[in-house]
């Protein structure tokens, strides 16, 4: 099952969707939000993602931490601080039950479902 993970009113997380949609690609929409994120999970998209890839470094939620937290981020500080605020995660994420990728480029998701038979 493809999963994409996101929040309801970002406006790439919507691009995402409608591009999804248009193609009857069938996925379920989990809102960090408002379902929550479990910490094995977090654990493993850091494993694979590497905080750099998975923390979005222009959001508001990245600007609130403290300046300290920012300096000395790596895989740990992050799983603290996304437990905490899931929405410093780039969005959307989407999982396709064998990979993890972050934003949206409709060029990237065309070549990952004509790559990919899911």
């Amino acid at each position: 099952m493809i999963t994409l993970y996101g929040i309801e009113n970002c406006d790439t997380v919507k691009r995402a969707r409608v591009w999804l949609e248009s193609r009857d690609i069938d996925y379920q929409f989990h809102d960090l939000r408002k379902d929550g994120l479990d910490e094995a999970q977090l654990a493993a998209w850091l494993q694979e993602l590497g905080w750099d890839n998975l923390v979005n470094r222009r959001s508001k939620a990245w600007q609130s931490l403290d300046e300290q937290v920012r300096h000395n981020m790596d895989d740990i500080a992050a799983l603290h601080a996304i437990a905490e605020s899931p929405t410093l995660i780039k969005r959307p994420l989407l999982d396709t039950g064998r990979e993890r990728h972050v934003g949206f480029s409709a060029k990237h998701y065309e070549k990952l479902f004509n790559v990919h038979t899911l």
